[in-house]
């Protein structure tokens, strides 16, 4: 293994910070606040091209943004509480500390609070499910569901190679899509496009993490894409998301040459980002990266508003 795994030292550091926190405040870390872009950001955009295309309600964007962030919580705290309890969050984690596998917040705990979020995203789907319908409905069970098979279940989808596809999906284009819909706008080629687009970044994301951890995840017997096809094609991928995603926004967005330059740091951006994946190794330094990403995304759904102004 090549990976630089922290000393113990390290750990028991950061736990020993960690441990004088109250306990709500170990359960806002737990849950991945700072990551939450991800799930509002195609929100926000499939509001746009609602209003782009005819109208929009703001009581809908908010119910939606509430629906989906309460999603990404609970599954960001179900596997918290899954991963810790079965040892694979321990010290030697390269990732951002996990509070479970620390020590620090008990299962049982960590687990209520992730199934109070996805409560919380029942409840305003319901609301939204008498707006939509049926559809609606299909898309809440369904994403309910994976936030639970995330992490549970004899084969959780976090141990498979599915996971970067499955983003691109929920957090992008289902995301999107149903957001259009649930204005009550028709759901177009454009705005699977964009879906696409905003999901690739994601995808990116959820691709860092794998990398990051494949020596750990290999031991415990996961199987995710950047195990499966290998450290120079897993590089090679992050780079192909977000110059397919960037390249998508130009060509759905930009009419003219000044359509173009709202597009200019976002290229910077993805050329800085795609550089540091290639040089960085298998460490705890790929840490970095992730909010680079979060941020490359909200910056490129900036760019391709701007660019249809031009």
């Amino acid at each position: 293994m090549n990976s630089t795994a922290p000393t113990a030292d390290t750990t028991a550091q950061i736990a020993d910070r960690l441990r004088h926190l109250p306990m709500p405040v170990l359960l806002f870390i737990a849950a991945r606040v700072k990551t939450l872009g991800l799930s509002l950001a195609p929100v926000a955009v499939g509001t746009w091209l609602a209003a782009q295309s005819g109208d929009w309600n703001v009581a809908v964007m908010v119910a939606a943004m509430v629906a989906a962030a309460s999603i990404q919580i609970g599954t960001n705290l179900w596997n918290d509480a899954a991963d810790g309890g079965r040892g694979t969050d321990g010290p030697d984690r390269l990732g951002p500390p996990r509070m479970t596998g620390l020590g620090l917040l008990d299962a049982a705990l960590v687990r209520r609070a992730a199934m109070a979020a996805f409560a919380t995203a029942a409840l305003f789907g319901l609301w939204l499910t008498m707006i939509g319908g049926w559809p609606v409905i299909l898309i809440g069970l369904v994403s309910l569901a994976l936030g639970y098979f995330y992490s549970m279940g004899a084969y959780p989808l976090s141990h498979s190679p599915l996971g970067e596809a499955l983003v691109i999906a929920f957090f992008g284009v289902v995301a999107v899509g149903g957001t259009v819909y649930l204005h009550g706008q028709q759901i177009t080629g454009d705005v699977l496009m964009i879906g696409i687009i905003t999901g690739l970044p994601a995808a990116a994301v959820l691709l860092i993490n794998n990398h990051r951890d494949r020596d750990l995840d290999q031991i415990a017997g996961r199987r995710t894409l950047a195990i499966v096809i290998g450290q120079g094609a897993t590089r090679g991928l992050y780079g192909f998301f977000l110059m397919a995603a960037l390249l998508g926004g130009v060509l759905i967005s930009a009419s003219n040459i000044a359509g173009f330059l709202p597009f200019v740091p976002v290229t910077v951006l993805a050329f800085i980002l795609v550089a540091g994946m290639m040089k960085t190794p298998v460490s705890a330094g790929l840490n970095r990266l992730i909010a680079g990403t979060v941020g490359f995304q909200i910056l490129l759904l900036f760019a391709i508003v701007l660019a249809r102004y031009f």
